[in-house]
């Protein structure tokens, strides 16, 4: 055999013993059963009932004292309900006049008349603090 098959054939060989592993090689057997694996788990869940029970307590309205903080701006009251948040801006009417014409292949006559009509075509509002009254 010449000496690079020879070489190539230990390689082989080197790599297919490299395979033949076995299992507790693998995996390890020495580790957790099933049985305990599950009876941590439930000591996990009853560890979060805990926890949603401390959550619960500490999520429950409590009462505000008068001069713990001030709460102006923060809160809803009749008077800011009554004042309006997001004032509409302006939107003038303009009035034009139509002086008389003929109007259609006809040429009918069509008499002069004021139409009106808003200068924008939707309602704006302003943001909160923009407009000074």
């Amino acid at each position: 055999m010449k000496p690079i098959a020879i070489t190539a054939l230990c390689a082989s060989i080197s790599v297919l013993a490299g395979c033949a592993s076995t299992k507790d090689a693998i995996l390890p057997q020495d580790g957790p059963t099933m049985m305990e694996i599950y009876e941590q788990h439930q000591l996990g869940v009853d560890a979060g009932d805990r926890n949603d029970r401390a959550r619960e307590a500490l999520q429950r309205p409590r009462p505000l004292q008068p001069d713990t903080a001030d709460l102006a701006g923060y809160t809803r009251e009749a008077a800011d309900e009554i004042e309006t948040r997001f004032a509409r801006l302006p939107n003038p009417t303009l009035v034009m006049f139509i002086f008389p014409h003929l109007a259609g292949a006809d040429a009918v006559p069509v008499p002069g008349y004021a139409t009106s009509f808003p200068l924008y075509e939707r309602t704006h509002y302003a943001l909160p603090g923009e407009v000074v009254r």
